[in-house]
């Protein structure tokens, strides 16, 4: 029915009807979701990427559309985990800063915020590199802070310069698809709904249009953590990390430091079915979390007896993480990303595909920490980072001999 429309108008007209349909019976099914991603590809020319891969797919996706606009190309794609609210007392998130705070809450806030998809290129690691879909122009998307009971007045801003429609799912909320089914946005336009947050927890959010996987695994994704309403403890440090895995054409048996200089490579469904990605990853690309980038050396500084809380998400799309920090241990886990359910002397904590977890934890000794996934061949695609703590040595708890 779609290919049988001939104007732009009559398009819109009928992706508009089919839209007000999904909101009036409440459903997001799979056939739904497809039939308005080629609707809105054939009103707009906005349409879902083919496999990159030779293999045959069983499952017929729509072509590129052929005035496609070249991806913008930018320096940087990791966001570095500093970078994110001090507290859930602000009221407006736009253009990468949370602004309009509020000094003493007396109650729920309503929370404007505003993310902007943007298609773009970057570097995944020295001289190769990979088109990336983001939210906001990094990886991951900026980290959204609230307490529950708080509103989010939320729009989702498609640049004009973009080729796919793209939507949000977020973990957090509430109703048809945690929000995705009223936010499918075709480039140049802007959706908008509002939303009370109920439970409290560290939520992903995440692009669901679909193809899921590839707008995922194009890096569509972030953090939205819910505090209860009483707020959480303080913490001198907190950090936002999230993990996730990139799969190219070049497969996964190589480590990432033998990538460099290997130009610009393509997406994988194939090596998406199998699992195998090229590259898992902190905060969007290998070594984002190292160097002038560490933790305590980016950023404000880190000093012993000073206590850290990490907000942990891992989008997969595929692995299970098993988070470590070498040579400390988690104080507390909030398990699966609910505060109301605590582990306690934690070595190790598992984080599923699609989900969250914090820890938190006292540095007591100088050093330089590493921080891994502790499935442990994941260092060699990626999966490092690392903490720099300074000050006097403590050879109560640790002493060097010979």
């Amino acid at each position: 029915m779609c290919a049988g429309m001939s104007s732009e108008n009559n398009g819109m007209a009928w992706l508009q009807s089919i839209k007000a349909l999904a909101r009036r019976f409440v459903i997001l099914g799979s056939g739904l979701l497809s039939l308005l991603a080629v609707c809105a590809g054939i009103a707009s020319n906005a349409k879902e990427p083919p496999s990159t891969d030779k293999a045959t797919s069983t499952q017929a996706e729509p072509s590129i559309a052929k005035n496609r606009t070249k991806p913008l190309h930018i320096k940087e794609i990791s966001r570095h985990p500093a970078n994110l609210p001090p507290s859930a007392n602000y009221t407006l998130y736009e253009d990468g800063a949370y602004s309009r705070p509020v000094e003493h809450r007396h109650g729920p806030l309503m929370i404007e915020v505003h993310f902007k998809v943007q298609e773009v290129v970057a570097e995944i690691t020295e001289g190769t590199t990979l088109e990336f879909w983001t939210f906001n122009g990094k990886i991951p998307g900026p980290m959204i802070r609230a307490r529950s009971g708080d509103e989010i007045d939320f729009y989702l801003h498609n640049s004009k310069n973009n080729t796919f429609a793209h939507n949000v799912d977020f973990h957090a909320v509430t109703g048809p698809g945690g929000g995705a089914a009223n936010l499918t946005t075709l480039p140049g336009s802007t959706s908008h709904i509002r939303v009370k947050l109920l439970k409290p927890g560290i939520y992903l959010y995440h692009c669901a249009a679909p193809p899921i996987p590839t707008h995922i695994e194009h890096g569509l994704y972030g953090l939205l953590v819910v505090e209860p309403r009483k707020g959480l403890r303080d913490v001198d440090h907190e950090y936002y990390l999230m993990q996730s895995e990139f799969y190219t054409a070049l497969g996964g048996s190589k480590a990432a430091l033998a990538l460099k200089n290997r130009g610009h490579l393509s997406h994988s469904k194939k090596y998406g079915m199998l699992e195998e990605p090229t590259f898992v990853v902190f905060n969007g690309r290998p070594n984002a979390v190292s160097g002038n980038r560490t933790l305590g050396v980016y950023g404000d500084t880190v000093h012993v007896g000073d206590t850290i809380r990490m907000f942990i998400g891992n989008i997969g799309p595929n692995l299970i993480s098993s988070f470590h920090v070498i040579g400390e241990h988690f104080d507390r886990v909030f398990v699966e990303g609910s505060f109301s359910l605590t582990n306690h002397d934690v070595q190790t904590t598992s984080i599923p595909s699609g989900g969250a977890s914090g820890v938190e934890f006292k540095v007591e000794v100088p050093g330089t920490y590493i921080l891994l996934d502790h499935s442990i061949f994941r260092i060699n695609k990626g999966t490092v980072a690392h903490l720099k703590v300074i000050g006097p040595e403590n050879t109560d708890v640790y002493q060097p001999l010979e």
